[in-house]
C-alpha cells in the first residue's frame, strides 16, 4: 500500500514581507528613512517598530512585488542608492521566504539632511 504524505501549504504574510523589505531598506547606505507618504501629510520619518511603514507588497503563492516610499541623505547618488536598494531589498527577501521578487519599485519622496555635529559641550555649571 502506496502512502503519500501531503506537506500542506505555506502562505507568507503581507506584513512579514513588508518588515523584511523595510529592514533591507533601511539598512541601505543613502537611506534615510522610510516615507509615510506626502498624500497623506508631510512626509514622516519613521524608523523601529514602523518598518512596514512606506512599504506596499502583494504576495502571491510564488511571487511578490514590493513598493518603497523612501527618503534619501542629502547628497547620495540617487539612481546609484536606489539600484542598491532594489537589489537588498530583492535578496532579502528572496533568501527568507523563497519566494520570487518579480519587481521592486522605488519612490523617493524626500530628501533629509544629515544634522550637524553639536558644539562645544556647554558648562554644565548655569552659575559662575
Amino acid at each position: 500500500m502506496s502512502e503519500e504524505i501531503q506537506a500542506g501549504v505555506i502562505r507568507i504574510s503581507d506584513d512579514v514581507v513588508s518588515t523584511i523589505a523595510g529592514l533591507a531598506a533601511l539598512e541601505t547606505p543613502g537611506i534615510a528613512a522610510m516615507s509615510g507618504g506626502i498624500s497623506e501629510g508631510l512626509a514622516k520619518r519613521l524608523s523601529g517598530k514602523n518598518v512596514q511603514k512606506g512599504v506596499s507588497v502583494e504576495v502571491g503563492q510564488v511571487e511578490a512585488a514590493i513598493d518603497l516610499r523612501v527618503i534619501v541623505h542629502y547628497g547620495s547618488k540617487i539612481q546609484e542608492v536606489c539600484r542598491m536598494l532594489q537589489e537588498n531589498v530583492r535578496e532579502a527577501v528572496e533568501n527568507m521566504t523563497g519566494l520570487t521578487v518579480v519587481e521592486v519599485n522605488v519612490k523617493v519622496e524626500g530628501v533629509a539632511f544629515r544634522e550637524e555635529e553639536p558644539a562645544a559641550p556647554e558648562d554644565p555649571h548655569r552659575v559662575k
